[in-house]
């Protein structure tokens, strides 16, 4: 699962099941024992890399190929089933596991056991103890490292991100950890930013300690919510070579929930600039509820719904949080910030640090993004850019949240993910290895700036 930026749970799960959206995993269930023993990187006999990795339920795994081409294999009626995308829909792709340890067959293609120098490791971040793993190419040649910072998601990071299978079966290092208070990591769970950040840097310094001298350039990756986390922590150390950014905001947490609004109306009929104006002022109360758990906020939100409530463009908001809160009594969304007390850093502002940071960074965002809607941020990054800060950003146009490809899956406007753009990884690993994009084409992605 592709983690929304910021997943305001506390209401859309439980006020409004409608509202619910594709988001972060649960925590993982293993891999049944017929199908965890599988869990790797192969080279298929045609020199691509595939790999099998776990997902949130028993008994199934999920493949990928570098292009993002990606389904989900399970076990049903004693056979292995497998469809496409996140999708229920039957694929074409055959795939046959053997024993445990031996290869595969993927699509009429040979694939054997990929080698990987593996260490799992513990160790302090900011007042926590934190479990990490080290994956590196076998051998002892020296090779680019990316630590893996994690986005919204409460589940490990260790027992579920891909990358640490496919980016070493590519030439290239993942250091992943479990993030405070989810998998084998102690701590909280928490949204801090600055608390986030501090344990980023521990698992660099991390990365660094177990990988010794075969550690070369070294930098992070943070999608979504990690895309405010992983520049902060950059500009906490001076170890870290580069940045790059998945489907992050250059903008502030409650621009989240606005820029929805603004598409919820657009796709609505609604999007003329006087409606959009009334909107805002809905949000700015609603955005004065969420930030303050619900104690501020209400004498604003009961201004606007007696101006705007009875207009048409009133009940096409749905946003992360606004729709709902607009639409609820205040008892009733109070009762929910109470089931939940972990902290959110809703005054950050990541402008400051991208003004001023000096290590290069590559942002990749999704042109048609509707959890984290990019068009403040491609303007941002694109003026950044410009004047002279080491920032190349570039645009998928018609990905989705996750650099994600879809299809309709209902008349109401749903979408179905069936893959990962094509050119994004290969993207990733090339900015890893040499620090520019001298790949060109990237299946459809457009440079907004920073040199070619």
């Amino acid at each position: 699962m592709i983690p929304s930026a910021l997943r305001f749970a506390t209401l859309t799960a439980a006020l409004s099941a409608a509202a619910a959206v594709h988001a972060a995993a649960p925590a993982p269930a293993a891999a049944g024992p017929d199908l965890g023993c599988h869990v790797g990187a192969y080279r298929l006999d045609d020199g691509r890399s595939l790999t099998l990795g776990r997902i949130d339920e028993p008994s199934a795994l999920r493949w990928r190929l570098l292009d993002g081409r990606t389904g989900k294999l399970a076990r049903k009626d004693g056979a292995l089933v497998a469809t496409v995308g996140w999708s229920d829909r039957a694929d074409t792709v055959k795939v046959e596991l053997g024993r445990c340890g031996e290869g595969v067959v993927f699509d009429g293609h040979r694939g054997e056991p990929v080698e990987l120098d593996v260490v799992d490791t513990t160790f302090e971040g900011a007042g926590v103890k934190l479990r990490g793993r080290l994956v590196l190419p076998a051998g002892q040649d020296k090779v680019p490292v990316v630590v893996m910072v994690h986005g919204s998601e409460n589940y490990s990071g260790v027992d579920l991100y891909y990358q640490q299978y496919l980016f070493p079966s590519e030439g290239v290092g993942v250091f992943v950890y479990d993030k405070r208070g989810t998998g084998g990591s102690s701590g909280k769970y928490t949204q801090n930013f600055h608390e986030l950040s501090d344990d980023a840097v521990a698992a660099l310094r991390e990365a660094l300690r177990v990988g010794g001298e075969r550690v070369g350039r070294i930098g992070y990756l943070g999608g979504s919510q990690g895309g405010w986390i992983a520049p902060l922590a950059a500009s906490k150390t001076a170890q870290a070579q580069f940045v790059e950014v998945g489907f992050g905001l250059a903008d502030g947490v409650l621009a989240e929930d606005r820029d929805q609004v603004v598409l919820d109306l657009r796709a609505a009929g609604f999007g003329d600039a006087a409606t959009l104006r009334k909107a805002r002022e809905l949000t700015d109360a609603t955005g004065l509820i969420a930030s303050s758990s619900g104690q501020r906020g209400w004498t604003e939100l009961a201004t606007v719904r007696k101006k705007y409530e009875t207009q048409p463009w009133w009940k096409a908001v749905k946003g992360e949080y606004s729709g709902l809160v607009a639409t609820h009594t205040r008892d009733e969304v109070m009762a929910e910030f109470k089931k939940y007390d972990y902290e959110v850093s809703w005054d950050y502002d990541p402008m400051p640090v991208l003004r001023t940071l000096k290590t290069p960074q590559l942002w990749v965002l999704g042109g048609d993004d509707i959890e984290a809607p990019s068009g403040e941020t491609q303007k941002r990054l694109t003026a950044l850019g410009r004047a002279g800060r080491p920032i190349t950003s570039v645009v998928f146009p018609q990905a989705d949240h996750g650099i994600l490809e879809y299809e309709s899956k209902n008349a109401q406007g749903e979408r179905q993910h069936t893959r990962t753009a094509d050119g994004y990884l290969r993207m990733l690993l090339d900015w890893i290895k040499r620090g520019t994009l001298d790949g060109w084409p990237y299946g459809t992605a457009k440079q907004l700036a920073g040199p070619k």
